[in-house]
């Protein structure tokens, strides 16, 4: 992994003005290279995460499995990738990764690659996620409790150009799944490197 060091951007202070059970919001002073005024930056300071794009070959072609959540903040219930926060101390993402499929997917992948890495919306949010590409899978041993959002949660298997059709056309709204289903699609179509699961990653 990489360490941000702010560009040569000079952090100046940083203050927490509120701390959540998994998110905090921090205001920091910093100035920027080459001027004097000191500038004032509020964000959401987010711990990182990871997803996965579990995929399966068939006689027609590969399909992502797609689960469904209800997200308090928009008020749906959305399909998506597993996926989730980085939240315990120093766990390496790709055992994350693993831990998340199993506990949401209640499957296992022989062969990982990195989709993509994305900042989710680094305007407003320091979350850094890495999207998974996850294949040659299998059921988990794995016994698990899903519990609050995840207790209903929903599964369906469906082919990967039906989901980016989904998505073209609206029906699937969460940012990671988007990124992480186009990001699979291109790279099997051949438009891009798929890279080992322990690359160097921007967080």
């Amino acid at each position: 992994m990489t360490d941000r060091k702010y560009d040569g951007h000079t952090l100046i202070n940083s203050e927490t003005i509120y701390e959540g059970n998994v998110f905090s919001f921090v205001s920091d002073e910093i100035r920027l290279t080459g001027q004097d005024k000191v500038l004032r930056r509020e964000y959401i300071a987010h711990p990182g995460a990871v997803a996965i794009v579990p995929l399966r070959e068939t006689e027609n072609g590969p399909e992502v499995l797609m689960l469904s959540q209800y997200r308090h903040p928009v008020g749906a219930i959305l399909w998506e990738v597993p996926a989730g926060l980085l939240d315990k101390e120093g766990e390496d993402p790709l055992l994350a990764a693993q831990r998340e499929l199993a506990e949401e997917a209640g499957l296992e992948a022989k062969t990982w690659h990195v989709l993509i890495d994305q900042f989710s919306s680094p305007g407003c949010l320091s979350e850094s996620l890495r999207i998974y590409l996850a294949r040659d899978l299998t059921e988990s041993s794995l016994e698990y409790e899903r519990t609050e959002e995840e207790a209903d949660m929903q599964y369906r298997w469906i082919p990967l150009t039906q989901a980016v059709a989904e998505i073209h056309a609206g029906y699937i709204h969460n940012a990671t799944t988007i990124n992480g289903v186009l990001a699979a699609a291109s790279a099997l179509a051949g438009y891009g490197e798929l890279r080992d699961p322990s690359a160097s990653w921007l967080r």
